[in-house]
Order: structure tokens, then sequence, then C-alpha cells
């Protein structure tokens, strides 16, 4: 690998892209593969709906990746073999092929084959946007009375998503809304964003436009009427600014000190007592005094858990179940040490043939796969483990 980085560094322009695009190639040709091995194992699995789950696992994928990789894996070695032959090529990369898929995953067999047969010539040398064009015209040109059918299904299937970014930030979406609504909502929004321009707002439109969108939802005005409950952890000496150390947002992860603090300082703030391990930082107890009555048990377990636990998957706890590691049935008992929290999705999965799922006396939750493969989740603490001549230094967090 050495010598291969060594001989790229001495490469001209001309020779650096030619490089690139015969690692590209290598790299189509390898996805193939992966694809051929993924569709083997639901083989294997009867088509179990698990196999998303351990899939995330072995390749470290977020599940709704996984699950597309699957579904993806599963057309192209059965109803896709000239797209999935022009992987084997080097002439359609993974991304694009997964496209061909989603486009004609409502088509029958029958017609999906039809579909394959057009896209052969019209894929090669096209970025991932065409090759999603090019790949619904081709589904609606052999079934035009099903793409109308197909149009009113996606309708129907209208949700609003949270997509967790980078430091302090997240993105809300409505996905496959009606056009017609989702056109006149975002005007309206444009509309009102400009009027506040031109009255004088130093905002930028992107950010007037973001705004005025999250007051509309939150009841027009920025949300004074609205109430969530979000977890938000933050160490005291860093609420009260003698200390700047990262706090963490459920759901979303680490955020700096000074967003914290102006986040717990809101008028809606509601401050709990969380009594942590001073030498592990993890939860020990949650303070009862706030204005709604305490939930007991589940919501100990839900603030000490943070997320769902189930490894790689980050839904915030107020959004999951409290589930036994043992079943009841099977002599699991409702205590603490006992419980964790599922996202319903991970809760079904933990019933599923060939799963395994153990607690540990410190909480690290081991997961083992049909395969035997295991892997750990364990809630990080609220703040850096302390050495034990320097556990009363400081108060713990709050």
């Amino acid at each position: 690998m050495e010598l291969v980085n060594a001989s790229v560094v001495s490469l001209d322009d001309r020779d650096s892209v030619a490089v690139a695009r015969a690692a590209s190639v290598g790299i189509a040709r390898l996805e193939a593969v992966r694809f051929r091995a993924l569709a083997q194992l639901s083989r294997h699995r009867g088509g179990a709906r698990s196999v998303v789950q351990e899939v995330a696992f072995e390749l470290s994928l977020v599940d709704n990746h996984a699950g597309a990789m699957v579904a993806a894996a599963e057309a192209l070695t059965t109803r896709l073999p000239r797209t999935l032959g022009l992987m084997d090529q080097g002439k359609l990369c993974g991304f694009g092929a997964m496209k061909v898929a989603t486009a004609t995953a409502w088509l029958s067999d029958e017609n999906a084959r039809a579909a394959d047969v057009l896209l052969e010539d019209r894929l090669p040398g096209r970025n991932a946007g065409q090759v999603r064009k090019a790949a619904n015209h081709a589904a609606i040109s052999v079934d035009r009375e099903g793409a109308d059918r197909r149009a009113a299904q996606r309708r129907e299937g209208r949700r609003l998503s949270l997509r967790q970014g980078e430091t302090g930030v997240a993105s809300i979406e409505v996905e496959d809304g009606p056009v017609e609504k989702v056109t006149a909502a975002y005007r309206r929004i444009d509309r009102e964003a400009r009027a506040l321009r031109a009255g004088g707002e130093s905002r930028t439109l992107d950010q007037l436009r973001a705004d005025v969108a999250l007051d509309l939802l939150l009841g027009g005005q920025g949300g004074a009427g609205e109430r969530a409950e979000v977890f938000l952890y933050v160490d005291l000496f860093t609420y009260l600014g003698l200390r700047d150390e990262p706090a963490e947002l459920a759901g979303h992860g680490r955020i700096p000190a000074g967003l914290a603090r102006e986040i717990a300082s809101g008028p809606d703030a509601v401050l709990r007592r969380i009594v942590t391990d001073p030498l592990s930082g993890q939860v020990l107890d949650v303070g009862r005094d706030r204005y709604r009555p305490s939930a007991g048990l589940g919501e100990f377990v839900r603030v000490r858990d943070r997320e769902c636990r189930r490894p790689g998957c980050g839904r915030p706890a107020q959004a999951c179940d409290v589930d036994h590691v043992v079943p009841w049935q099977f002599g699991g008992h409702t205590a603490a040490g006992e419980l964790v929290d599922l996202c319903r999705r991970d809760h079904r999965l933990k019933d599923e043939p060939g799963w395994g799922y153990r607690l540990a006396a410190d909480g690290t939750l081991t997961v083992t796969t049909p395969t035997g493969h295991s892997f750990d989740s364990s809630p990080p603490p609220l703040h850096e483990p302390r050495p034990e001549g320097l556990v009363g230094e400081e108060p713990p967090p709050f």
C-alpha cells in the first residue's frame, strides 16, 4: 500500500485522473461482489427483516442505508441482471445501482426486467442524478397504469423525518408530500421571509425561510405555547459558566458549552437534578423536582440510557420502549439493572430467531447476531471518569 501511495504522489494531472477512473472501475466491481454476498445472506435467512440489522452491524451502516443495500442486492441478483452486469464491467457504481433498484421497486418482476433492458445502454457514463431520472423514465415507460397507482401510493406514504446534523443543528423534512401542497407551503414561507427581509431584517433569506417554517410549525409565535421534552445533560459548573465542558443533547450528541447554556437558560427550560457516580460518570438517580409527575422507574431508565441501546441506533429514549433484556415470561425482573430502552423496531428485532441480548452489571448491553458476532453498547458517562483522589474536589452534575 505504501508503494501504491508513493506512486500516486508522482502522477501528473492527466495520470491522476486516469488512476482515479481505474480505481472507480475496481470499486464498482467489488461493490457488485458485495451485493451478491448480501443477497446470498438474505436467502440464507429466508428474507427475514432482521437481515437489515445484521448487515448494519457487520458493515457499520445506519439502518436505512443497510435496508436500501439489502433491497438493492435482492433486486440486482434477480430482477436487474443487466444493471448488475454494468457493475461487473465497472460502468456503474453501487450508488447508481441502488437508484435503479429504488426506481423500479414497484414494478412486477417481468416489467423490472423490461426496464433493465431499456437501461442497459442508458446508464454508463451517467451520474447518480441522471441514473435516477433514466430509471424513473424507464419504469414509467414499461408500466404506465402502474405509474399512476405508484404515484398515489407514494402520496399515501407521506411522512415527517428528523435528521441529526453536525454539532447543534438538525433537519426536519416532509418526505413524499403531495407536490402541490409542498410547493404551496414553500411559496408561503418564501413570501413571508421576503416580506420580513423587505422590512429591514438583517437575516439572510435562507435563514428567514428556516425561521419562518419553524415558527409556523411551533404555533406561529416561535413555539411560546408549545412544550416538548428533550434531555440536555450539562455539568453544573458548565451551566454556571465556570467551565466549558461539552454537554449532550439526547438523540443528537455533544454540543458546545455556550449552546448548552443558551438552551438551558431558555424561558421554557425545566432543570432537573441528575446524580452521577463521581468515579464513572454514570447516572445513579434522577431528581423528582419538576413541574410534571415522575414516570418512576421507566423515566430513570430513559434518562440513564439517553438513546436506544441497540448499537448503532440513535433514536432518543423518549421515543423508545423500556424493555426487559430477559423476557418477563422467562424470568426477567422489572428492575433498572434488567431494563433497557429499545426503539420499536429494535424491540421487535430482539424477538427474532438467532438474536441474543445480554446486559452486564456495569450496564453494557451485548447483542449477538445469528452468525455469532457480538456488538456492545454502553451509555457514555455524563462526565469523564475521575480518579478517586479527585472525587471530592468538585460537585457532580445536577
